[in-house]
């Protein structure tokens, strides 16, 4: 991921056909009678898929919080591209939630990893090119309570070794079967967990060393924690030569020495923390061309990802049509 041809180094895009999907986040993954919305079908999918192209995308990050693809048989599949195709969409990715292949319950994580093979043969199947992938685990009873779940500490993975190991093995198992079935694995930056601090992120991915293993630089999550926490622009000169998908959202941040306290809160693209004019001008530079998703929590949250959208594509178009 560090190192790229020389032809790799056009993008295989412009600011209007870049893929920006449209994280499903926002709309539940199960019924009101209790059953999962994964099987309740095409009648089940096409209101939410309708609402995502009314709010003028093309495409779907396949968030499985709504529907998880890796449970589908290949007629589902088929459903499920007809569905969205019905729509004008396309998915753009597949990112698996809160499913840690290293959950402190043994036969949780075996079923995780099923699942994330599972996963990568109906990305397949989709022809979906990347699976997003973490480490970060169910929330906490306290942070469902929480009125926004990140005030809450929640699991960590531990710092044991051969814990860590097995992650690397883990990945490493789910991206060899990506390989061959010609999809790419991004690991998804989250607190706590083995992939929290970009340096770890980066390391985790050497280790795993395969080509089509890399990084997905949420790093949002990072920002929107009540601490001190890495500077942004320190985690993207790292993470950014590894990426391969990129989840954006921003938050609001401050701090108050007087009393140590910090504040965060959801906040547009363009109004947060982070500078993503300056943030995609270095993933540009560092040879960034995979998928772009946008997140964002509370309120309307898919229209607010539309707004980010659109700001998406006019940084785009102002660092591509030099």
């Amino acid at each position: 991921m560090t190192s790229q041809p020389e032809s790799a180094q056009t993008p295989p895009y412009d600011a209007m056909s870049w893929p920006v999907g449209a994280a499903m986040l926002q709309f539940p993954g199960v019924m009101p009678d209790g059953s999962r919305v994964t099987d309740a079908g095409p009648s089940a999918w096409r209101p939410a898929l309708r609402e995502v192209a009314l709010a003028g995308f093309e495409h779907v990050d396949l968030t499985d919080s709504w529907v998880r693809p890796g449970d589908l048989p290949p007629a589902g599949l088929r459903d499920l591209t007809a569905v969205a195709a019905d729509q004008g969409l396309a998915f753009s990715a597949i990112s698996v939630t809160r499913q840690s292949v290293i959950d402190p319950d043994p036969e949780v994580a075996a079923r995780n990893v099923e699942y994330a093979l599972r996963t990568v043969d109906a990305a397949a199947e989709l022809g979906v090119g990347t699976l997003c992938l973490g480490l970060h685990q169910p929330l906490t009873p306290a942070q469902k309570d929480a009125h926004w779940f990140w005030l809450v500490p929640g699991a960590e993975d531990p710092d044991d070794p051969a814990v860590r190991d097995l992650a690397v093995e883990r990945f490493a198992r789910i991206g060899e079967h990506a390989a061959q079935a010609g999809v790419e694995v991004s690991l998804e930056m989250y607190e706590g967990t083995y992939l929290g601090t970009s340096q770890g992120a980066v390391d985790l991915v050497r280790e795993i060393g395969l080509a089509n293993v890399g990084l997905c630089p949420d790093i949002a999550n990072i920002v929107r924690l009540h601490r001190p926490v890495e500077d942004w622009r320190t985690m993207l000169e790292r993470v950014l030569p590894h990426t391969n998908y990129w989840q954006v959202k921003n938050y609001l941040r401050d701090h108050d020495p007087a009393t140590g306290a910090y504040f965060s809160a959801p906040a547009p693209l363009e109004q947060g923390f982070i500078d993503y004019r300056t943030a995609i001008a270095m993933a540009l530079d560092a040879g960034f061309r995979g998928p772009l998703c946008v997140e964002h929590y509370g309120g309307d949250g898919l229209s607010v990802a539309a707004t980010n959208r659109e700001y998406l594509r006019r940084i785009l178009r102002a660092k591509l049509e030099r």
